[in-house]
């Protein structure tokens, strides 16, 4: 509280003693203006006790119960305008006004203490309640424990509010400013299984106790929190961080074993893929070495099966390669001007062999100029897209590229005339080695390629959605962000420094 607040609640407190003094005085004038007897002056006064004790509290109550026995006294007892009473009436008259105004004003202020603290009691549960419903809904488990605090001060309106976590040996803090020692203090709170409030710099703080056991404990500043509040509180937050502890170690449980079921995955997977080719190329490689009985156009013929396996192995590795990467984290974007037109026509060269039984239309809509992405992994992209499309539309369809500019994105389309995807595919399609039923019928690809162009157009901030109908065909459809100038920190390249073919 500034030093000026601070003046102005003083000055606010005498006005309302100097309002006090000044009703009394003007109620015992109207009193002796009307010319009322001490009864109904009595009643008037014990009246006026009973409101200052409801609305102000007893301090001021047994204030104004004392100016209104002195008023009384003077101005109604016999005899008036002196403080003397005359006989035992008027001491009976007195007392009995003194009692009743210190009785009746103590049970005003018990019956407002009572209300005011059935009013915290609400503000508290509804504040609970709040809070229960925020950590219930709290999108990540992982960081609602690093959130606690603030969401802890905000629904309580307290200035500062740290917690800490006794598995992590950390404090978590509403605010930045929080100092070593309340940190120290609570770790010692925490290590002494003590579960009393204790004062370190301000700050109240309570040990969280999932049963008997210590998980933590919650400092708050300043300390206007009931007990029954802290106590909820508390107990709330133990399960909270509890909850949080037990979601993450079973996270990191799922995925070692998801990693260790994907390596296994990935080992088969290349195993089977691998030995397919091999196979092929050293009967063929045996073949040719023994030489006998073979006709010139059977040579040729095995020299064209060695390519083709080589070529197939060659992919093979790649795809391995670049999952890898993906899994590693180590894709990174390197964005550079390009422009959407090259991009295309380079994936369409570069995809030249497989698109050759096809009808390839590109269509570019919107202005031609440069944009800045990476034109080697949306390369990469295309080139899967372009593979799928060639291996699963028939011969002499009709495969369309397209390219447009639309609320900050630049979106890419590759669409066929293929039979299309079964629609319980359709949401598997870009999981790692998911390969549909036409795939499986069909005997070529490791189900990487979807997986790796969505990994790929992630980093780039993007996305990518797949249509499809049965006999009709289907589409891929990509976006990433609309950068049309440089970014921050890059330095300056024109469209005509980008290589020509920037994937390969």
């Amino acid at each position: 509280m500034t030093e000026t607040t601070r003046r102005r609640v003083d000055w606010q407190q005498v006005l309302r003693w100097f309002a006090a003094t000044l009703g009394v005085g003007m109620a015992t004038g109207l009193l002796a203006l009307a010319g009322l007897k001490e009864t109904a002056a009595g009643l008037v006064f014990l009246t006026m006790v009973v409101w200052f004790a409801a609305r102000t509290g007893i301090a001021r109550a047994l204030y104004v119960a004392f100016l209104c026995a002195l008023c009384f006294d003077y101005f109604f007892l016999q005899p008036v305008h002196t403080f003397r009473l005359a006989g035992v009436q008027q001491w009976i008259e007195m007392l009995s006004f003194l009692v009743s105004s210190v009785v009746v004003g103590r049970l005003a202020e018990r019956a407002r203490r009572q209300t005011r603290q059935a009013e915290q009691r609400r503000e508290d549960v509804e504040r609970l309640y709040t809070l229960s419903q925020e950590m219930m809904l709290h999108e990540d488990a992982a960081h609602l424990v690093r959130d606690l605090p603030r969401l802890i001060e905000r629904s309580f309106a307290l200035d500062t509010v740290v917690l800490y976590v006794r598995d992590q040996d950390q404090c978590y803090s509403s605010i930045p400013e929080a100092t070593a020692s309340v940190q120290a203090a609570l770790r010692e709170l925490t290590l002494g299984l003590s579960g009393t409030p204790t004062a370190a710099e301000g700050f109240a703080s309570l040990a969280l106790m999932l049963g008997l056991n210590p998980i933590g404990a919650l400092a708050w500043k300043p300390d206007r929190l009931s007990r029954e509040a802290a106590t909820a509180i508390s107990a709330q937050v133990a399960i909270a961080v509890t909850r949080a502890l037990a979601i993450e170690t079973y996270t990191r449980l799922e995925a070692a074993r998801e990693g260790e079921r994907l390596r296994t995955a990935l080992i088969d997977s290349l195993t089977h893929e691998l030995r397919t080719p091999l196979t092929t190329i050293r009967a063929a490689a045996t073949t040719l070495v023994q030489a006998e009985g073979l006709d010139d156009a059977s040579r040729q013929d095995l020299a064209a099966l060695v390519d083709e396996e080589s070529a197939r192995l060659d992919k093979l590795i790649g795809e391995a390669i670049e999952m890898a990467e993906i899994d590693a984290n180590v894709v990174q974007v390197h964005a550079i001007p390009y422009h959407a037109r090259a991009l295309l026509d380079h994936a369409v060269e570069e995809s030249h062999a497989n698109l050759a039984p096809h009808r390839v239309e590109i269509a570019i809509e919107g202005p031609g100029k440069p944009a800045w992405f990476d034109p080697h992994l949306l390369g990469r992209v295309f080139r899967h897209l372009l593979e799928n499309a060639a291996r699963y539309s028939p011969r002499g369809s009709k495969i369309t590229l397209r390219s447009r500019r639309t609320d900050g994105r630049l979106e890419f389309s590759v669409e066929d005339n293929g039979p299309g995807i079964d629609s319980a595919d359709l949401p598997l399609i870009f999981e790692k080695f998911y390969r549909g039923k036409k795939g499986k019928v069909i005997g070529k690809g490791t189900g990487m390629g979807l997986a790796i162009a969505r990994a790929i157009i992630t980093a780039h901030g993007g996305a990518i959605e797949v249509s499809s109908a049965k006999d009709v065909g289907t589409i891929f459809r990509f976006w990433v962000p609309l950068v049309e100038k440089e970014p921050a920190g890059r330095s300056q390249l024109t469209p005509t420094q980008s290589p020509a073919h920037p994937w390969s």
